[in-house]
């Protein structure tokens, strides 16, 4: 085999296996929640509420749009506006209808074929952390 078929076939290897990797690229199984203090709100328990108690709430929504920040702007954008890579949040159904939805995703993650788009965001935030996001998510909402 001569130096330069040996070189032009690395590269293909590599340029293919790059080609494969975006999934795995932007897979965020990696991701260290960042605490959210949560201090000010009232306390909600263990059991998931079926909607967002701190709707409108003013605290909570300041509490939210920093938790999202720190948490979700990553793959969610900045402001909730999405760069491709994830859900543009801005566009979640608003009210109840969206919550189910919402609280499913934060609840169970989102995992295709073994890869990790979206951890499971509960055990490390927390209810009250992550309906203060959804709280800030509705400032934003472009219905």
């Amino acid at each position: 085999m001569n130096a330069r078929f040996a070189r032009l076939s690395a590269a293909a290897l590599l340029l293919g296996g790059l080609a494969a990797a975006p999934t795995a690229a932007f897979a965020h199984g990696d991701v260290t929640p960042q605490a959210v203090d949560i201090s000010g709100l009232e306390p909600l328990g263990k059991e998931w509420r079926d909607s967002n108690p701190y709707r409108g709430n003013e605290r909570a929504i300041e509490i939210g749009k920093s938790a999202f920040n720190q948490n979700c702007a990553r793959c969610h954008g900045l402001g909730a506006v999405s760069g491709g890579i994830a859900p543009d949040l801005r566009f979640l159904e608003p009210g109840d209808s969206g919550d189910e939805w919402y609280k499913e995703r934060v609840v169970n993650g989102a995992i295709r074929n073994g890869v990790t788009y979206m951890p499971k965001f509960d055990e490390a935030l927390g209810q009250e952390a992550l309906w203060t996001i959804r709280a800030w998510l509705e400032t934003v909402a472009e219905q």
